[in-house]
């Protein structure tokens, strides 16, 4: 019997999956997942989720699921002799890391006459693939989703007819422990996935327009976590939005634009890779960022929800809790780290892959780089969110800090976005402003200005 190895990374789903397709066509599946040990740096929630991911894939497959650990040069090929297999079918990646270990996967497998096939990827399209009229890649987000909008997006996959599964070899099996912690974080699987996205589709998308930016309302997809995982494919997403009358609603083009932003920052990673933790742009070269203990101090409160600014606290606290934040509040957060206590981005990049279930690096930190003025957007620099106005404007009644901030929920309506302003605003040990926003405004613009040579 013929066998062909599947490498799982995170496309861990059995439909829509262009490398299972192409395996199962080479003979029995035989599905393996490599645990790297260079990827130790992923962060609790993310290892979790993916283990809890893992097992849900072993359980469509029956089974089959093989998991070692090591080297993937070296664990790739040894799992390929053990079996005899002629081909290891991956669906390509991009990142830096990822693109470098599967040449050098591709070489190893080489020297005993296997090869590495690459099928399908994570996105509608592939990255590098859309380009302006001159042959470069964009910098820009509106000509870029332009363009990708034009591309010719295949239709999902079906799931191979003649699929059969071989499982030959030990496995080192998965981590209950972190199988549970997984769980925690919300369904998992494939058909979870489908699940969430035809509620959404059903009860979600008429609204989303209006409610995506509300982080007190349930009015997003939640969906991110399972694309994370490729528990379901953007493919799968517009192929359902593009029939039909509803993919001709606002809400439908403005979540089409989500899956855009998605695939523009991986588009943005794969032609500048060293903007995974480096400046994009370089007129903010000569910024001046804080440091030392006492920032290190500002830097702690904000990690741990403890600024003095209810919508920052209520968004880091979430995080911590559930692995997950709302991305409006992502962006407000960041820019009170980047603007109010002058860090350079990376150092938030890092703490939120360290605790995001759906930690994505090229849309973490190129997020993260939009909203401190090195990124992709034209003109940011004067840019700072402020933390009370966006709490009054996106959490109007106070839900979203009274649900995470349980020492001000106390406080009616909308007043809890400025506790400062009541007799009993601190009455239940809520922090006090760690910083002034107004003069840390200020002290940001200047810094930019300088940094332009505009002051």
């Amino acid at each position: 019997m013929r066998t062909a190895i599947l490498w799982l990374r995170r496309d861990l789903r059995v439909g829509d999956h262009p490398a299972l397709v192409a395996a199962a066509e080479d003979g029995a599946v035989l599905p393996l997942f490599v645990r790297d040990p260079r990827l130790a740096r992923a962060g609790e929630a993310r290892s979790a989720r993916l283990e809890a991911s893992l097992a849900a894939w072993d359980a469509a497959s029956d089974g089959a699921l093989v998991v070692r650990a090591g080297d993937p040069v070296a664990v790739v090929a040894q799992v390929a002799a053990e079996v005899g297999a002629g081909s290891v079918h991956v669906s390509r990646e991009f990142t830096p890391h990822a693109s470098s270990r599967d040449n050098r996967v591709a070489r190893s497998l080489d020297q005993y006459g296997v090869s590495l096939v690459a099928g399908g990827t994570p996105y509608a399209v592939a990255p590098g693939t859309v380009l302006t009229g001159g042959g470069t890649s964009y910098r820009v987000f509106t000509p870029f989703a332009r363009a990708w909008r034009e591309q010719l997006i295949e239709p999902p996959f079906a799931r191979p007819a003649s699929l059969r599964w071989r499982r030959t070899v030990d496995s080192d099996g998965l981590d209950a422990g972190l199988v549970e912690r997984g769980r925690s974080f919300g369904p998992v699987g494939e058909e979870a996935a489908l699940e969430q996205w035809h509620r959404f589709l059903d009860e979600g998308l008429h609204d989303y327009a209006d409610h995506r930016d509300r982080p007190d309302l349930d009015g997003t997809s939640r969906l991110s976590i399972h694309l994370k995982h490729g528990e379901i494919h953007p493919r799968t997403l517009l192929a359902d939005l593009r029939r039909g009358r509803r993919g001709q609603t606002e809400g439908a083009r403005r979540f089409i634009d989500e899956i855009a932003w998605r695939e523009f920052y991986a588009d943005v990673l794969w032609h500048r890779p060293d903007s995974a933790w480096g400046d994009l742009r370089g007129e903010l070269a000569t910024m001046r960022y804080d440091g030392g203990r006492s920032t290190e101090e500002l830097v702690d409160a904000w990690r741990e929800g403890r600024t003095g600014f209810p919508l920052v606290d209520a968004g880091m606290r979430q995080l911590l809790e559930t692995g997950w934040m709302h991305n409006r509040v992502r962006m407000v957060t960041a820019s009170f780290l980047v603007k109010d206590l002058h860090v350079w981005w990376p150092v938030g990049a890092r703490h939120f892959l360290d605790h995001l279930a759906d930690g994505d690096l090229a849309s973490n930190n190129h997020g993260w780089q939009w909203v401190a003025g090195t990124g992709t957007d034209a003109s940011p620099y004067f840019r700072v969110f402020n933390p009370v106005s966006q709490g009054k404007r996106f959490d109007p009644d106070g839900d979203y800090v009274r649900r995470w901030v349980p020492e001000l929920r106390h406080l009616p309506g909308s007043a809890v976005h400025e506790p400062w302003r009541h007799d009993e605003g601190y009455a239940h040990d809520y922090p006090k402003p760690i910083v002034d926003h107004d003069e840390e405004r200020r002290e940001a613009l200047d810094r930019y200005q300088q940094a332009r040579g505009t002051s």
